[in-house]
């Protein structure tokens, strides 16, 4: 386990149980600063391994202008809307999340909404909290028989559909993520997006807001719902349009609505869904209970803990989410892609404007992992060690115009996984390649045009040379005239005479002194040194 020390900013107020993963363990120490903003943040941030927030403290782009060792921010919750994830992956501060803690309570509340909307609930009870007693104007609509349109059948989606044929509904979902085996398995029907609008007297919204949801549900989509309907949104504010949902309410196409959030919170004291009789609405609070608070504050705690401690970013909505058991056979695969990501920026010449990186084995998830890696290898003495890693490699190639390819392919053997290297420049192509033999031996296996077998560690000297007699001894004379010690010389060529390539490992650093001698050797053509710890 790791001896290095982290400080924690708890920047929200978090209940002391629910810390264990972290008060547990000696490399943790615990900073609590609540209620900071501006500048009072930024200075707070300062020298900190990671900040935890619940929904209450914002992180922006300014409050990370001091964060010179910040590398984890852990949002105790589902979404990330107050953390500003493009700033933080630009610095490469892995963004973690809790996506699951606050499922049951999410649900429920969804489900609350719907029975409050379809028994006209609150209404009913302001009725009678004004002395009241109008039975005949609250007459409601039967779920049993109804269909309930999901829109996102994920960990919450699918909660709310198990209440949902509890109360002997049917369940429809339009999710292009469900394949259709797991909604078989969720008793759940799939269908399009029209499809599920078409048939459902009620839909309810999970779905995630991006580029792709924000607005999803208009004024079409609402048309397209069976007159008297009901709309449920607990998920994110802006998915669907209030206006044009304020207009079917208004018009009496929707038999009604209920929200939990909003495309502007809090919202506005004056805006029209708050008059509107028809409209159940409640401040945010699908994950206000005890359960659930104390549920993501364990779980974001534990992913922290998992992140600096193991390098598993399972819960980064950043970074690729590999962890567990998939990490430990992911990490000597990540050394050996960096590695070479170096050694192929060692061998380039001129800028580089696009890298290729190819994975053969059998864990395909690995890919994006392992291209970040060989990124972050090749653009490390460019940016520099402390500004480049896994998170913010290919954002920052991508600044500097460098496009990155990546692809699995057919492993070639059961005991080995291949990674293959390319940065490309206007002058040609510099290729590398690399072996995990056994599931922990770290090979080179290509430079180039040359097949080479040499351990993936130390210094390594790659040197071209004619094929001609006595080379390897004029090498190896300049290097013990030096005082480095040969690891190991592998020497290859494409045929007899003709041009050869040496992979040297050796003990320590050659001065350029020493460098400048072996280029100078009658038979060299080149030679260069690349660090490979």
């Amino acid at each position: 386990m790791s001896t290095e020390r982290f400080r924690i900013l708890l920047a929200d107020a978090m209940p002391p149980a629910s810390l264990a993963p972290l008060t547990e363990t000696p490399e943790f120490e615990l900073i609590e600063r609540t209620g900071l903003k501006g500048e009072d943040l930024a200075r707070a941030i300062e020298g900190m391994t990671a900040v935890i927030v619940r929904s209450s403290t914002t992180i922006t782009r300014e409050s990370l202008r001091y964060a010179d060792a910040l590398r984890v921010i852990g949002r105790a919750g589902v979404g990330v809307d107050n953390i500003d994830v493009e700033a933080a992956t630009e610095r490469g501060i892995a963004v973690l999340n809790a996506p699951s803690g606050n499922t049951i309570s999410a649900a429920e509340l969804a489900f609350a909404l719907l029975l409050s909307v379809a028994r006209r609930v609150p209404a009913a009870d302001l009725s009678m909290k004004s002395g009241e007693w109008d039975r005949k104007s609250f007459t409601g609509m039967e779920l049993y028989g109804k269909t309930l349109g999901l829109i996102g059948a994920g960990r919450i989606g699918g909660e709310v559909a198990k209440r949902a044929r509890a109360f002997g509904m049917d369940v429809v979902a339009f999710d292009p993520f469900l394949n259709e085996e797991r909604a078989r398995m969720m008793d759940i029907e799939l269908d399009s997006l029209h499809g599920v609008l078409a048939r459902a007297n009620v839909i309810s919204l999970h779905t995630p807001l991006t580029e792709q949801t924000a607005g999803m549900i208009g004024d079409a989509e609402l048309a397209m719902l069976r007159r008297g309907a009901i709309v449920i949104n607990a998920a994110r504010g802006g998915v669907v349009d209030e206006g044009a949902l304020q207009r079917a309410l208004e018009s009496g196409h929707l038999g009604g609505a209920a929200l939990d959030v909003y495309s502007a919170e809090p919202l506005p004291s004056d805006h029209p869904l708050r008059g509107l009789k028809n409209v159940v609405l409640t401040p945010h609070v699908g994950a206000s209970t005890a359960e659930a608070q104390q549920n993501v504050a364990v779980e974001i705690a534990a992913a922290i803990r998992a992140a600096l401690l193991d390098g598993d970013l399972t819960s980064a909505v950043n970074a690729p989410a590999i962890g567990g058991e998939a990490m430990r056979r992911l990490r000597p695969l990540l050394e050996l892609s960096e590695r070479l990501g170096r050694l192929a920026a060692v061998l380039v010449d001129g800028p580089v404007s696009g890298m290729t990186v190819r994975y053969a084995g059998p864990e395909q998830a690995f890919v994006k992992p392992l291209a970040a890696a060989a990124v972050a290898g090749a653009l490390r003495d460019v940016i520099g060690a402390n500004g480049i890693n896994h998170v913010n490699a290919v954002h920052i190639a991508s600044q500097r115009g460098i496009t990155v390819e990546m692809a699995g392919v057919a492993a070639h053997g059961s005991s080995e996984e291949f990674l293959d290297v390319r940065l490309r420049t206007h002058a040609g192509e510099v290729r590398v390649a690399g072996a995990v033999v056994a599931g922990r031996h770290a090979r080179i296996v290509r430079i180039n045009r040359f097949r080479v077998v040499i351990r993936a560690e130390g210094s390594l000297i790659v040197l071209r040379n004619r094929d001609v007699p006595g080379v390897i001894g004029r090498v190896g004379t300049v290097l013990g005239r030096a005082g480095i010690n040969i690891a190991e010389y592998h020497q290859g060529r494409l045929s007899a005479g003709g041009d050869a390539l040496a992979a040297i490992s050796v003990d320590g650093v050659l001065s350029d002194a020493v460098m400048g001698e072996l280029r100078g050797l009658p038979e060299v053509l080149d030679a260069r040194q690349v660090g490979l710890e």
